[in-house]
């Protein structure tokens, strides 16, 4: 089992730097989930494990109802309120496997890279299953183990993807747990994200090592793989920008009446 990452600890101070996304990548994810939400708005939407609201506003604008932000970390609560304020956006003290909604409160709930640090993701999925309406989408963004995507970093961390098949579920498994509480699979979006606009700006995000993953790895791993990628950015600079592109997953699953 892989020790729990506590944002508290200090990730919460570079967060916000190391994983900022241009408005165009947050555009093509408010497409994404727009396209596999229920159709009519506005919506009740929870943001579950919103951490500094880089999705929130977004979610906000785009389906014109309540969001919910549940988030276990203070900090990150804190950076959200700060960085990310919206009339319609309410930052609330929670987790996954403690939800403080109602039932069948939320036409909506998306899960943004937050799945593989739940706890007790059987108690998580009952929660969901709790604040969800009949009819309501669930979105999960994730990697899952065994068909990770490539990520550009995985070129310079010689064990990252291994690490990643270790931390992040398989899919057979979660849509088997989410299934047995009544969230019925109805597909899996693939998204194409531009996350930076070229390698030196991706790295310059990257090197605040704002990256769960890197809580599981050495010192010396992430020393030398962080040397690597600056090299690499270092030689790009002179050369014609090349956006970086990465393949997400998004798990789409349905509460039906049960």
């Amino acid at each position: 089992m892989h020790n729990r990452v506590d944002y508290d600890e200090g990730l919460h101070a570079v967060y916000e730097r190391g994983r900022a996304l241009p408005a165009e990548t947050v555009a093509t994810w408010m497409a994404a989930l727009a396209r596999n939400a229920p159709e009519r708005r506005p919506l009740t939407v929870l943001d579950l494990g919103s951490g500094t609201g880089r999705f929130s506003d977004a979610i906000a604008d785009t389906f014109g109802g309540p969001v919910y932000g549940v988030e276990p970390s203070a900090r990150m609560r804190e950076v959200a309120e700060a960085r990310h304020p919206h009339p319609a956006v309410s930052y609330l003290d929670g987790r996954a496997e403690a939800i403080p909604l109602a039932d069948h409160s939320c036409d909506l709930a998306v899960m943004f890279l937050v799945l593989h640090h739940v706890e007790h993701r059987a108690l998580g999925v009952k929660e969901l299953a709790r604040v969800l309406r009949p009819g309501a989408r669930l979105c999960v963004h994730s990697g899952f183990s065994g068909q990770m995507h490539d990520h550009v970093w995985y070129r310079y961390f010689a064990r990252a993807r291994e690490v990643d098949d270790m931390v992040f579920p398989r899919l057979d498994e979660v849509i088997a747990q989410f299934s047995e509480a009544g969230l019925a699979y109805v597909g899996l979006d693939q998204v194409d994200q531009q996350v930076a606009a070229s390698l030196p700006a991706y790295f310059e995000r990257f090197r605040h090592r704002s990256f769960s993953t890197l809580q599981h790895m050495s010192e010396e791993e992430i020393t030398t793989g962080m040397a690597a990628m600056a090299e690499a950015a270092k030689r790009a600079e002179g050369e014609p920008a090349v956006p970086v592109i990465q393949t997400a997953d998004l798990l789409v699953l349905e509460r039906v009446d049960t």
